[in-house]
């Protein structure tokens, strides 16, 4: 049976995989989602509406040579990997109902999505932030437990997710005007997003209020230690940073969703000694 239900979690992961794929592309840009396209805007034949598909069946370019990306076969195997992952640490926890397990399951390629299109484009979609948001309040009223959000908790936890990163937005701001006035020069960028204050809000809805107090000082981390490992990197490769340089927070946030989705009980014990 725990056979059974790896193979078919692998392939409604591979499926959602796919899915993942295709918002990615379309979203950004268009209201509604279309047909697996290669860049060219070419329709890819039904081999290769999944990544993986048109990699192996040799369909990787279109007819005009423009070829698909490593993203599509990385983001269907990472989306396969997600749930199986979260499958495999979770399924017989003693407090994991089978509901709150096919949530979470469902949680992990709305969680690739946002970090591929916010690496991509710098975007985190309210068109991906909205729905995700129900499902997560859907989730806190159909499985509260002891150590998971009910509807109270999952809505303090989205209000503080939303008033730190709001609060971090409008300092974003603020610096960016002083640092306009005093470079006198023009900066477009700001600090934060306000797609990361929507993502803030909705892991805090997923997480509940105490959970996310954790994942908001892991993402904080998380983000700095990326930022600097980006210095560190351009540095080695002969390559100025350049103040203000935009870089794409949602990724830092949904690592620290994650965390704390499928190890909130470890890191309480680490962090807090409970």
């Amino acid at each position: 049976m725990a056979i059974l239900n790896l193979v078919l979690i692998a392939f409604i992961g591979l499926v959602a995989g796919g899915v993942v794929n295709i918002l990615a592309d379309d979203l950004p840009h268009y209201r509604f989602p279309r047909l697996p396209r290669y860049p060219d805007d070419m329709r890819r034949p039904v081999l290769a509406w999944l990544g993986i598909g048109a990699f192996v069946s040799g369909q990787r370019s279109s007819p005009g040579g423009v070829r698909l990306s490593w993203r599509y076969p990385l983001a269907e195997a990472g989306t396969v990997f997600a749930m199986l992952f979260t499958y495999a640490i979770k399924h017989d926890a003693p407090d994991v109902s089978d509901l709150q397990l096919v949530f979470w399951l469902a949680y992990m390629p709305i969680l690739v999505l946002i970090t591929i299109v916010d690496i991509e484009h710098r975007l985190i979609l309210f068109s991906v932030i909205i729905p995700s948001a129900l499902l997560a309040l859907l989730d806190a009223i159909l499985t509260p437990t002891q150590h998971e959000p009910n509807l109270q908790r999952a809505l303090l936890g989205g209000a503080l997710g939303f008033g730190t990163f709001f609060a971090l937005y409008l300092g974003g701001i603020l610096y960016t005007y002083i640092a306009i006035r005093v470079q006198k020069r023009d900066i477009t960028e700001v600090a934060f997003g306000y797609g990361d204050v929507m993502m803030a809000a909705l892991s805090g809805l997923m997480l509940g209020l105490e959970a996310v107090i954790f994942a908001l000082f892991i993402t904080v981390f998380l983000g700095a230690l990326g930022a600097l490992v980006y210095i560190l990197a351009r540095s080695l490769m002969g390559q100025r940073y350049t103040m203000h340089t935009a870089l794409p927070y949602g990724p830092y946030i949904v690592a620290g969703t994650l965390i704390m989705l499928l190890f909130s009980t470890q890191v309480r014990f680490f962090m807090v000694g409970y």
